[in-house]
């Protein structure tokens, strides 16, 4: 068998049952694209559930504020993802529904190589290949290629081998064979040929696959280090004030564009009391280190600029960050166990 054939036939045994693989919706299988970029589909899935309730057609989502969207995306980090969601979804209404050519699909704000192809070989059949983290993975492997993944060279010497394995498009009642090879190779990198612990004793490929035989598994994919970690500093301050609580958006040029958050500081205000110290915050290119502090003055504080007086019982309606949420427990916390100590008897 070839190595397209082996890939499905594992599939049809072994593939995972997700709702967006049941249709061809082109809004259905784009949003759950964006959503699972630097998301893992457990993860991920309640969220394309809840976007797909709430906004069951592009045309509802593109008249969505951008507030609403990034409240329903909170917690899933990456915001650029969904303010590129809503933005091309205006897109798409503008122009009158989905692009259906892959030079279309990557006119679409958020949407590159993989998006594109992705989209294209799932929604409308189109012969392009699928190069995801998984992918590389598995192309890597099995024909023990040591080029490194995310350099120029790597990229275009595996994009190539992977449009060379895609089946020709005899197409079946469910769907297009390469669109079935896309999501079998996808799922087989997830699922069976992970990066620690891979399946190699049960692997349908393993009398092929050269890193099995040369005893490189581990070794490969090769992936140079060029991110370099910064750390930041934060101090928040969560201001209550007869049941009020300030905070401020975020502006562009930052993290967390157009979130949330109390007020930042540089110093400690009189009265305050710490609840958290050095909380430990990793994103992709930095590790945070907060403080968070809770104030209650007696007599209403003048706000910086920027910020606003909003009841705590309205929070759930500001999207924040996760680091914020982790201030807003503490406050939680530390109001309930004040209820306890005060409470009589």
């Amino acid at each position: 068998m070839t190595f397209a054939t082996t890939i499905i036939q594992w599939f049809r045994e072994n593939g995972r049952a997700l709702p967006w693989r049941e249709t061809r919706d082109p809004y259905a299988i784009w949003l759950s694209e964006i959503i699972l970029q630097q998301t893992r589909i457990e993860q991920g899935r309640p969220y394309w559930e809840r976007f797909m309730q709430r906004w069951p057609t592009v045309e509802a989502l593109a008249e969505a504020s951008e507030d609403e969207v990034l409240r329903l995306w909170q917690g899933l980090g990456y915001y650029s993802r969904a303010r590129n969601l809503h933005a091309a979804a205006k897109q798409v209404v503008a122009r009158g529904g989905f692009p259906t050519t892959l030079e279309g699909l990557r006119s679409l704000k958020g949407v590159g190589d993989y998006t594109a192809a992705a989209i294209g070989s799932f929604a409308f059949g189109l012969p392009a290949a699928v190069v995801d983290g998984n992918v590389y993975r598995v192309l890597a492997r099995h024909y023990g290629i040591d080029t490194p993944i995310n350099t120029t060279e790597g990229k275009k010497e595996f994009a190539l081998l992977a449009q060379s394995l895609l089946p020709s498009d005899h197409s079946s009642f469910l769907m297009p064979h390469s669109s079935l090879y896309n999501q079998a190779l996808m799922d087989f990198g997830a699922t069976h040929c992970t990066p620690s612990s891979p399946g190699c004793p049960s692997c349908p490929l393993q009398e092929t696959c050269v890193a099995f035989r040369e005893g490189r598994v581990n070794e490969l994919p090769v992936k140079q280090r060029t991110l370099k970690i910064k750390e930041r500093h934060l101090t928040y301050i969560y201001i209550r004030y007869r049941g009020e609580t300030a905070l401020h958006r975020r502006p562009a040029g930052d993290i967390w564009q157009g979130l949330y958050e109390p007020l930042l500081t540089e110093r400690v205000l009189c009265g305050a009391v710490l609840l958290r110290q050095n909380v430990k915050h990793i994103l992709t290119h930095r590790v945070l280190y907060a403080d968070f502090w809770l104030w209650e003055p007696a007599e209403r504080p003048l706000l910086p600029e920027g910020y606003f007086w909003v009841p705590e019982s309205d929070l759930d309606r500001y999207g924040v960050p996760r680091l914020i949420e982790i201030l807003f427990d503490a406050v939680h916390q530390h109001t309930a166990s004040d209820a306890r100590t005060q409470s009589p008897g």
